[in-house]
């Protein structure tokens, strides 16, 4: 049976990646700041209390979440919010950091011992992050957050290649979920069934690509 382990899982992309990697007998651990009824429903492993944006979050991932090795890890968990150079609010901006950045990379860290030769990581970006394909600007601490993030996971897929494991940044699609206001022409069963494809495509040659859902790989 493979293993799974997905963070942000009560609600959106992740609750749906939960959903239909549970399809496909995934043995799933969904971890979260706050559970939801909907994920409670689905009869996994619920880790909640988990805030990967605080320090301090790998310790708790790494004491609460057992010690089975993991076959997929998707870090999915992120926040957002829309600051103009006008209006610039700093804590939301630093907050951005702290989960689409930081959050990720804590949580392969205190993972990391439970990864193996044939693991997958599965990286949640956004095309946002990608400095060439900005051309509205805005959204500072989300873009800022993202290319932090794009370039967190083509490090791991560099360091990690000689342990046998894989590195996807997948871009979701401009997703319909609670995140982005109910706006977004994706819904996030369509989301999550592509996210999928792009993991169960994935291998060591591959690792370190930036790509969207769909199969198009997208410029740094």
């Amino acid at each position: 049976m493979t293993t799974s382990l997905v963070t942000g899982a009560n609600r959106g992309i992740g609750l749906e990646l939960v959903k239909q990697l549970k399809q496909r007998k995934h043995k799933v651990t969904a971890v979260c700041r706050k559970t939801s009824a909907e994920l409670d429903a689905l009869g996994v492993e619920v880790v909640s209390g988990i805030d990967v944006g605080k320090p301090g979050a790998e310790a708790q991932l790494g004491e609460r979440c057992g010690v089975e090795l993991l076959d997929w890890v998707i870090a999915n968990a992120g926040v957002l919010s829309d600051e103009s150079i006008d209006q610039l609010d700093f804590a939301a901006v630093e907050q951005q950091f702290q989960v689409n950045a930081l959050g990720v990379l804590r949580t392969v860290y205190a993972l990391l011992p439970r990864l193996h030769e044939g693991s997958k990581l599965a990286l949640i970006t956004s095309r946002m992050g990608s400095v060439a394909d900005n051309g509205s600007g805005g959204y500072y601490g989300y873009r800022m957050s993202k290319a932090a993030l794009n370039a967190a996971g083509k490090s791991l897929a560099i360091d990690l290649k000689s342990r046998g494991i894989a590195v996807a940044l997948l871009h979701p699609g401009f997703v319909r979920t609670q995140m982005t206001g109910g706006q977004g022409g994706v819904e996030p069963q369509q989301a999550a069934a592509q996210l999928l494809e792009r993991i169960d495509q994935l291998t060591l040659a591959t690792s370190g690509t930036f790509w969207h859902a769909n199969g198009e790989v997208l410029p740094w």
